[in-house]
């Protein structure tokens, strides 16, 4: 078959982006290179495996994982059902704490909680090779993903499997997490629900308990100067706040909204 065919096959059955994306994909390309090859032949077993995701696009599985990575921060990841799919709010927590990192130079050994993918502390070692970076989950099948992105993008970090703090001894200048914050009976977008890990999707009742779980041995795992850096829930940032303050009563609090003016960052910070 002829790519102009397998789009017009695609289509028939997905959306047109999906279907050009998906085949851009198969073929090495980016999807505005296809109408230069619209009259290229395609081997039997690239149509084969573009059928195949066709098929499971149709089944609702999403893009990213039936293509098996995405773009995050310029740089490509692999990921599949055992972690979370990155989205544009956890790219600009990354952008907020280098932004903060680049103004406090002192701080330079971070963890980050519950990595999934490792696409939050990866990209803070890409762009700041000086730093130390832990890179933290529960989730074996999570770590394996995440260890081969590091790999891949040759990013020199180290690996716990922890359920929190359980298996953590050291101390660190900056922790940066983007934990399960979903409440329990929240609801949420069927794709999301039906796909991707309720163990990083969900956070008890109220959807703070990781939150609680991390702040609770706090103290032990910090340096005397440090940034906690949080993605959170849009409706958590002062209730979040409220729980900083209870435990953390001496530190510099920011929230800062994402680009859709909505709260989704929480920065912790506190000096000598």
């Amino acid at each position: 078959m002829r790519v102009e065919e397998l789009i017009v096959y695609g289509k028939s059955k997905v959306s047109s982006t999906y279907a050009k994306m998906l085949l851009a994909d198969l073929l090495g390309k980016n999807a505005l290179e296809l109408i230069n090859i619209l009259e290229d032949e395609v081997s039997p077993e690239i149509v084969k495996k573009y059928q195949e995701k066709i098929a499971l696009l149709q089944k609702q599985k999403p893009i990213q994982y039936v293509i098996g990575n995405v773009n995050f921060y310029g740089n490509t990841y692999q990921v599949n059902e055992h972690v979370l799919i990155p989205r544009f709010e956890t790219e600009e927590l990354v952008e907020n704490t280098l932004a903060f990192l680049e103004e406090h130079r002192d701080l330079k050994k971070v963890i980050d909680l519950g990595c999934g993918s490792g696409v939050i502390g990866i990209t803070l070692k890409k762009k700041r090779p000086d730093l130390e970076v832990t890179l933290l989950d529960i989730s074996k099948d999570a770590l394996e993903v995440a260890k081969e992105n590091a790999k891949n993008l040759n990013a020199d970090v180290t690996f716990i499997e922890s359920d929190m703090w359980d298996n953590v001894e050291d101390r660190f200048d900056v922790i940066i997490s983007n934990p399960p914050y979903i409440k329990e009976e929240e609801e949420i977008d069927s794709l999301v629900k039906n796909n991707e890990p309720h163990l990083a999707l969900y956070g008890g009742k109220d959807g703070l308990d990781f939150y609680r779980k991390i702040l609770k041995d706090i103290k032990s795992h910090t340096k005397s100067s440090f940034l906690i850096a949080f993605e959170i829930g849009e409706s958590q940032r002062e209730e979040l706040i409220t729980l900083v303050k209870e435990i953390l009563p001496s530190t510099k609090i920011t929230a800062k909204k994402d680009l859709q003016d909505r709260d989704r960052m929480l920065f912790i910070y506190s000096e000598l």
